[in-house]
């Protein structure tokens, strides 16, 4: 009987201990999703994004963030600001003889913007997001401030 008793303490410990340490690899509750990539387009790392930023002249950053985003965050040292919402309306002013490379904060709307640009025939590299860029050492985002606001002249 004691046996038995010994036994039933270990498997109690043993499910407990594994329930334990289930919980502290998931996300906390009300943490979002698991970042899952579903997008066709590559998601980039910093070493492929600073590759290709070193062939400027063959480049095109599309930036798909809201104005202060860019401000708060920062983006790549040139790019075009078009947000997510207004790609396809601004497509013809989209050059087709560039590599793209899409930009968001952790690139899932530049995913989203890089699948619609390759469905409309244009050469994607991939998606980047800029937080992501910097969290892996990334070093080529540049910090802008707004403008002073205009003063009424006397």
């Amino acid at each position: 009987m004691k046996n038995i008793r010994n036994l039933v303490v270990m498997v109690f410990a043993l499910t407990t201990s594994m329930a334990f340490a289930q919980q502290s690899t998931t996300a906390p509750a009300g943490a979002p999703a698991a970042d899952a990539w579903t997008h066709k387009t590559k998601r980039l790392t910093s070493t492929e994004i600073d590759a290709l930023l070193a062939k400027p002249q063959k480049l095109l950053v599309i930036d798909v963030r809201r104005p202060d985003e860019l401000t708060a965050k920062g983006s790549f040292p040139v790019y075009l600001n078009i947000q997510a919402k207004d790609v396809e309306n601004g497509l013809a002013y989209i050059p087709k003889d560039r590599v793209i490379i899409t930009v968001s904060n952790h690139a899932h709307r530049a995913g989203d913007v890089g699948d619609l640009l390759t469905s409309k025939g244009f050469k994607v590299a991939g998606a980047a997001g800029s937080e992501d860029y910097e969290a892996q050492g990334g070093t080529a985002i540049v910090r802008v401030s707004p403008p002073a606001p205009k003063t009424a002249a006397k």
